[in-house]
């Protein structure tokens, strides 16, 4: 599946996005997969920020107690959770996040 089929499928919106479009044919193929994976990157940072956030002030029995090793644990659930997020389409930063990159790097190729 190309890079376009995959941004009009996961996109909220249901037009064409024509300078979306435009810009994908003057990137290279091996361009966009680079930047779809560095997209994701971002918005797993961003939702394990998030994550970290909701799990800090949780205390008691489980794992998400508060023993010596909890927090260490917690970072890499945390971690793994927001990796899982966004591969599977996250909360949509990455679509927009993708689009401003591809567009900046049609213009550097222009």
């Amino acid at each position: 599946m190309n890079s376009i089929t995959s941004y009009a499928r996961t996109s909220q919106a249901s037009r064409q996005d024509q300078p979306l479009t435009d810009a994908l044919a003057k990137v290279s193929p091996e361009t966009q997969k680079t930047l779809r994976g560095k997209a994701q990157d971002f918005e797993a940072m961003f939702l394990n920020s998030m994550f970290s956030q909701m799990t800090t002030g949780i205390k008691g029995d489980g794992p998400f107690g508060d023993t010596p090793g909890t927090g260490v644990w917690r970072s890499m659930l945390t971690e793994q959770y927001s990796k899982s997020f966004a591969k599977s389409g996250g909360v949509g930063i990455s679509n927009d996040v993708f689009r401003t990159l591809i567009l900046q790097q049609a213009n550097r190729a222009a």
